[in-house]
């Protein structure tokens, strides 16, 4: 087993009323009367205050949580991130641009998420608007990865990723727009899944972008949590379009076709660690009776410089319309990331349409690796979580982007194309503790045999528990 230094790795695991659950077995353990839904909820407001002084993790508190009285989750405590409105707490998204106000209504998908039966504690750090695959900030703390503290735990849904890896909480709210639901589990050794395009309730500002890269859903500790988020999520709004998941509860036992990648497509090449952790995921496959077989995606080579001046094209027009924000937005204010994106854009702000002729072509090479196969296996990221400090905001912005380019290699294309992806954690991890993710993704629609898929490893080989490290 690897050793842990106790300065570096930090969790709230203890005997309570949440005990080692997670959002299933609590869920369960309150609907049988065994754990009241208020004594959950102050033994992981008492979690988190055990861990929030390493981790960082915690923009803002409820003053009064509101308990579930009903689904899938009635009564298990939970945080929102703080991009989406949740009533009464203030809205920051990361940023130091403008003063935050408290939100007047809860977002689509907030209405969503506490169907499910969930009591908010609280909402979760990012960094500025999402932008960027750690959470950091020029003058605020970092949040810190509780596996080891000198790491990032990932972004941009870095501060729920903390709190559920440090088992503060059994889930939490996240969103992916470009891997940030995906890459802070990878950070942290977790399971989360990017939903297909219009899978859940669609937030408001996802109806005014040319290219809707976001969807919204949870950070586990367990497969099964993240099914039940889905099939409680369904039981409030189901997209006719789609197929429906349902509620998935383990593996199926059919035997799948799945293609692998070591590297992106865009050329980025992953390191040793991430390579041996896709292929030892690929022979734990073929022991159990999938057929797994190498494949290549041939997408335009411009896609990354396509998906930074889209990237930069958001950060340019939050710029221009920061004060429906706050009225003393200040684009000015902004982390020197979000400026460089804008100043990008602004430098290639006539490739706009050609840009997004070419992203929204992206589906079709991308069903064609699909033909003949099920899912595709690839990296989440192309090294393990950074130590703090490397993808910070303060990097000047041409080496910063160097090193996200180089790190988010394989995420944004499922964003782009709009289909389902999850991380899932591998068997390998670096010699620090550090986790390592390993991807699925599918067609449209797809999100029960991704579930198989990650059912199906977590019964073979159980994730690594922080509390046995």
């Amino acid at each position: 087993m690897t050793t842990f230094d106790e300065k570096t790795r930090v969790h709230a695991f203890r005997d309570d009323a949440l005990g080692e659950h997670d959002a299933v077995g609590l869920a369960d353990a309150i609907r049988r009367g065994e754990v009241g839904a208020h004594e959950a909820a102050r033994d992981a407001a008492e979690r988190v205050r055990a861990v929030e002084e390493r981790l960082h993790a915690v923009q803002a508190h409820a003053e009064t949580p509101a308990h579930g009285t009903g689904g899938t989750f009635a009564g298990v405590p939970t945080f929102v991130k703080d991009n989406t409105d949740y009533r009464g707490l203030p809205t920051g998204h990361g940023s130091a641009a403008f003063t935050p106000r408290a939100a007047r209504r809860h977002a689509p998908f907030a209405g969503q998420f506490l169907s499910t039966g969930v009591t908010v504690l609280g909402k979760t750090r990012l960094p500025e608007f999402g932008f960027s695959p750690t959470t950091e900030y020029e003058t605020a703390e970092p949040v810190r990865n509780p596996w080891n503290t000198d790491h990032s735990a990932g972004g941009s849904s870095g501060g729920s990723a903390a709190l559920v890896a440090a088992g503060a909480v059994p889930i939490a709210h996240a969103n992916d727009g470009g891997g940030s639901i995906r890459i802070p589990a990878a950070c942290c050794g977790l399971v989360g899944l990017k939903p297909t395009r219009g899978r859940v309730v669609p937030n408001d500002q996802s109806h005014r972008l040319p290219l809707d890269l976001v969807a919204d859903g949870i950070v586990s500790r367990s497969v099964r949590d993240t099914a039940a988020f889905l099939a409680g999520a369904e039981t409030y709004w189901r997209n006719p379009k789609l197929p429906p998941v349902g509620l998935v509860e383990g593996p199926s036992g059919r035997r799948l076709r799945i293609g692998f990648l070591l590297d992106s497509p865009s050329g980025v090449a992953s390191d040793a660690a991430t390579r041996e952790a896709v292929t030892e995921t690929v022979a734990t496959l073929e022991r159990l009776g999938h057929t797994v077989e190498p494949v290549e995606i041939a997408i335009d080579p411009r896609f990354t410089e396509d998906f930074l001046t889209y990237w930069g094209m958001l950060s340019f027009l939050l710029g221009a319309t920061g004060r429906t924000l706050g009225t003393d937005f200040d684009r000015h204010r902004m982390d020197a990331l979000s400026r460089g994106l804008r100043a990008t854009y602004l430098e290639r702000w006539r490739s706009t349409p050609g840009v997004l002729r070419r992203l929204r072509r992206t589906k079709v090479a991308y069903a064609a690796a699909f033909r003949g196969l099920d899912l595709l296996l690839t990296p989440v990221l192309a090294h393990p979580a950074p130590p703090i400090g490397h993808l910070a905001p303060t990097v000047p912005y041409p080496t910063l982007i160097e090193r996200m380019l180089a790190y988010v290699a394989f995420t944004p294309i499922d964003n782009v194309v709009g289909t389902p992806s999850i991380s899932v954690p591998s068997t390998r991890s670096t010699d620090n503790g550090r986790p390592i993710g390993v991807m699925f993704s599918g067609r449209p629609g797809s999100e029960r045999t991704l579930l198989d898929v990650a059912f199906t490893l977590e019964a073979d080989s159980p994730f690594r528990r922080i509390q046995d490290a």
